[in-house]
């Protein structure tokens, strides 16, 4: 018989271990949960960047970074139309992943050793290849970046641009003045109306303002050097690697998908085809989806309602939109481009 000092011991640890599991924090929602049980994917976007993120006519957004969203969405949730986009400014697109008001960023950003080591965000793939460009008025008659000593130049803070022109006028011993500002918008105004001679941002952005923007694009010309190199992809937060795994495979089955010769319109014929790599992609073998916690059809389900990579570069910023844009590094790699999708298998 358990004496009453015995009693007294076993209910104080009992008390003990109660109040510890009382205390204990409650296991947070993985980020595939917090979409399902929402129904909707929130994507933060950028204010507004035609051929990568913007709305249309009509209040649809659309865009290369809208068709990875829309992407991911259908992986998740079988249906790509399940999106919320999120405007963000440069300043605020860290601090809104960070804090859980998107579920990923699918706008212009740039994967950095400093963004992904100091924000507690990650990088998830490359959906295109960019460098910083410079955009100038024919008028200066300039040919070369290293003509503009002197230039005053037009930047969007908040954004690596800045110290990656610090770092080439320093090597190039070109001067200049910086007019910085915080608001997309309000740059472009500002080189529009003539405060800066130059505008200088990714070159992706430049080839956007000049067709959407700038009225007569022959008035302005893209400078040919590119003085950085910008992978600009999707960012995720740290810590949930099924999320990761799923934002960087929604990319690489567009890519793959490409690389296969498979398309929006060939897709449901695609699913007969003998080859292995093929069926793992589309799910006609099972396997790949139950590894992220998505159903076999989730690459399938991409394809037939978003496309393939190319598909979606070229009717967003390809040589057919009005941004015609060369494929360049964002060709295929036996394209002599440098997209390249991790093996599905």
């Amino acid at each position: 018989m358990a004496t009453s000092s015995t009693l007294t011991r076993l209910g104080a640890a009992l008390a003990l271990v109660t109040a510890a599991a009382a205390a204990a924090p409650v296991q947070a929602k993985t980020t595939l949960e917090t979409v399902r049980e929402r129904g909707s994917l929130r994507c933060g976007t950028t204010n507004g960047f035609a051929g990568f993120s913007a709305p249309d006519d009509q209040g649809n957004w659309r865009g290369l970074d809208i068709d990875l969203c829309r992407a991911i969405a259908t992986a998740v949730l079988g249906e790509g139309a399940k999106i919320e986009t999120v405007p963000l400014n440069s300043q605020q697109r860290f601090t809104a992943l960070q804090s859980g008001e998107i579920d990923v960023l699918t706008r212009n950003t740039t994967i950095t050793q400093q963004r992904e080591t100091a924000l507690g965000l990650l990088g998830a793939g490359v959906n295109f290849y960019d460098g910083q460009g410079f955009l100038v008025p024919r008028s200066l008659e300039v040919k070369s970046a290293k003509q503009l000593d002197g230039a005053t130049i037009c930047m969007q803070t908040g954004t690596s641009n800045e110290n990656t022109l610090a770092d080439w006028a320093r090597a190039n011993q070109v001067t200049y003045k910086p007019v910085v500002i915080e608001k997309f918008d309000e740059v472009v105004n500002a080189f529009v109306a003539g405060r800066c001679d130059v505008f200088s941002t990714d070159a992706s952005g430049l080839a956007s303002i000049r067709a959407s923007r700038l009225g007569d694009v022959d008035k302005y010309v893209v400078l040919p050097e590119i003085i950085s190199k910008e992978p600009l992809g999707p960012f995720v937060r740290q810590g949930d690697d099924q999320w990761l795994n799923i934002v960087k495979y929604s990319l690489y089955a567009m890519i793959e998908a490409e690389e296969q010769g498979i398309t929006q319109a060939n897709v449901e014929e695609m699913r007969k085809s003998p080859s292995p790599s093929v069926q793992r992609l589309l799910g006609v073998t099972a396997g790949a989806g139950k590894s992220m916690g998505l159903d076999d059809a989730w690459a399938y389900n991409i394809i037939k309602q978003v496309g393939n990579y190319g598909e979606s570069f070229e009717r967003n910023v390809g040589k057919g939109s009005p941004l015609r844009i060369e494929r360049g590094l964002n060709a295929l790699w036996k394209n002599g481009g440098l997209m390249y999708a991790m093996p599905i298998r």
